[in-house]
């Protein structure tokens, strides 16, 4: 980004001179018309004169296109960046909210299990088997591993997310 800064400042300052340059070329312009029109023996050395200052100005000209092509080409390429950097935050913020959305699933599942299980510690402490407990802890621990999975693929898709663009780029070298 500051390459892209150095080279519209630089931009700006030789278009600046350019205009300079083009407003000293109409006044030597219009100062060797009017001396053009005063004498006519002077007339050969005005119009070589105006010659190498249309000439000059024509140069001015192509130089001043030329920077216009190169700024136009800088901001495209930094529209194409800005573009694909935006792209990159959409992606991972959809990341990132499917990760919460898994920890705050696998956040319940776990608090189910230890009130399960609690639940059925206190009943086999007084000697009651509760085969309803026993089930509920049974389902509890499973949701508790379905969303402890969950969250392991999620990880695993965002870490092949990232390394798929590495390996590509290495198979392409």
């Amino acid at each position: 980004m500051s390459d892209i800064a150095e080279f519209e400042r630089r931009i700006a300052y030789a278009l600046e001179r350019i205009g300079k340059g083009a407003e000293r070329l109409r006044d030597q312009v219009a100062a060797a018309s009017e001396a053009n029109a005063d004498s006519a023996a002077a007339s050969g050395a005005d119009s070589a004169e105006i010659e190498q200052l249309k000439q000059a100005l024509a140069e001015e000209k192509t130089a001043n296109a030329q920077l216009e092509e190169r700024v136009k080409a800088i901001r495209e390429k930094q529209d194409k960046n800005v573009a694909g950097l935006e792209a990159q935050i959409a992606e991972l913020t959809a990341r990132a909210q499917t990760a919460e959305k898994d920890l705050d699933k696998l956040r319940r599942a776990t608090a189910d299990l230890r009130a399960s299980n609690t639940a059925l510690r206190e009943a086999n402490a007084e000697g009651l088997a509760d085969a309803h407990l026993i089930n509920k802890s049974m389902q509890a621990e499973l949701i508790a591993l379905r969303a402890q999975q969950e969250a392991d693929r999620a990880e695993l898709d965002g870490l092949i997310g990232e390394l798929s663009p590495m390996v590509e780029e290495i198979n392409n070298a």
